[in-house]
């Protein structure tokens, strides 16, 4: 799969971002070894494979649960209670933004804007959008994650 994006590219660094995304989806998380394989694939050195990790928020260096919960802490987000959202969930989860619940099942994180602004505060679970959010509602949403 990997050659497969490689090749969608006039130079092979262009693929890197794609890549990423396939181990991301395949592994969960973008492991030290998987990092140096594709140094290897891409003949660049690991570091700046992590640096890329590292600087997109799509992308984690760390085991993620089975599901990625993120609260937009952007301004209107914030401005309509999503920092206190944050709280709440982790009071809730018995974790803190960064963190996975002991079985695995959620990480919980922030993000600065999922581009919902007009129905904050909002939260993103994996793939689908959840907004005009308050605490109970939140919570319900949370609970009922398998």
């Amino acid at each position: 799969a990997i050659d497969a994006e490689i090749a969608k590219y006039p130079q092979k660094r262009g693929a890197l971002l794609a890549a990423l995304h396939l181990v991301q989806k395949q592994q969960g998380w973008i492991a030290p070894e998987a990092a140096s394989a594709l140094a290897e694939i891409f003949e660049i050195r690991p570091i700046e494979v992590m640096e890329v990790v590292t600087f997109y928020n799509m992308f984690s260096d760390q085991p993620q649960g089975r599901h990625q919960v993120r609260v937009c802490t952007n301004l209107p987000c914030s401005l309509r209670g999503a920092r206190q959202l944050v709280h709440e969930l982790e009071k809730h989860l018995g974790i803190e933004a960064g963190e996975t619940t002991a079985d695995g099942r959620i990480t919980l994180g922030h993000e600065e804007c999922l581009g919902a602004c007009a129905w904050a505060p909002m939260m993103r679970i994996d793939e689908t959008y959840y907004e005009d959010l308050d605490a109970e509602k939140a919570r319900q949403i949370l609970d009922a994650l398998e």
